[in-house]
């Protein structure tokens, strides 16, 4: 299974249907992959607070349109990374959208956790209740977005849910870089489990962002690593390798806290 990152650079000064445009063209480009993966916000920025008003849409919005054409022209799963969705009540999310070779909207994802510490996305935006996986025909993917990473419990409930590899959009500053590296390793190692994390490059609101988006194995090991700038990652995943990781050390099935009973099929 082939998988392309695509770590866009958001710049403040370019125009949100400019660089939907753009990100088309780049998920074009992938064609032959099969799935290709954006990152979280990347058509306003995830700190741009003070665009979250005007640039929220719906699920199937612009963004959605776009998106979908491109998925459907390159034939891949797209994860179109993460929108300012508004509620038709008003309440607005960080939502992330997974569509379907054929460009159909195959999965939505209302990000959990709200980074900000009473301010920023916690105040703004309301917090997602559902866990999501999407079963691709090589394996399930689980979603997450961006500070979910800090929280295992959240993984832990995709693997109960089949997930053999986490889709990881974000927007994560770049002074945090180094905790991102090991979040995404640890989400990988704890879960045996693919980790693909795809971060923004450049800076928007004044925030840096760390780039280095990364795809990491089940045992661990960062598979492909980019820079801090705009850059796009493609990577051949061995779908089995989450199934034999499992097998051949099988740590999951010792779990005792946060399950009914120890599994052993």
């Amino acid at each position: 299974m082939r998988a392309s990152l695509i770590q866009i650079a958001v710049d403040p000064d370019e125009s949100v249907d400019s660089r939907r445009r753009r990100a088309a063209s780049l998920v074009r480009a992938q064609h032959g992959a099969d799935l290709v993966v954006l990152p979280e916000l990347w058509p306003v920025g995830a700190f741009a607070y003070q665009s979250f008003e005007d640039e929220a849409e719906s699920p199937t919005g612009p963004t959605y349109e776009a998106m979908a054409k491109a998925a459907s022209d390159a034939g891949v799963w797209l994860h179109a990374g993460s929108v300012v969705e508004r509620d038709p009540d008003g309440t607005l999310y960080n939502t992330s959208l997974v569509l379907s070779p054929t460009g159909e909207l195959a999965a939505t994802y209302r990000k959990i956790h709200r980074f900000g510490f009473d301010k920023g996305e916690a105040v703004m935006m309301g917090a997602g209740e559902s866990l999501v996986t999407v079963p691709l025909p090589e394996l399930t993917l689980g979603l997450a977005t961006c500070y979910d990473l800090r929280f295992p419990e959240l993984f832990r409930g995709l693997v109960d849910a089949g997930a053999q590899a986490f889709v990881v959009p974000a927007g994560w500053p770049a002074r945090r870089r180094e905790h991102w590296t090991l979040l995404a390793r640890a989400r990988a190692v704890e879960n045996q489990a693919y980790v693909l994390a795809c971060g923004t490059a450049g800076t928007h609101a004044g925030v840096e962002q760390a780039g280095h988006s990364m795809v990491v194995d089940p045992w661990g090991e960062v598979l492909a690593e980019a820079g801090p700038g705009e850059e796009v990652l493609s990577v051949e995943l061995d779908v089995t390798k989450v199934l034999t990781t499992r097998e051949q050390f099988p740590v999951l099935k010792d779990r005792v806290l946060g399950v009914a009973a120890p599994r052993r099929d």
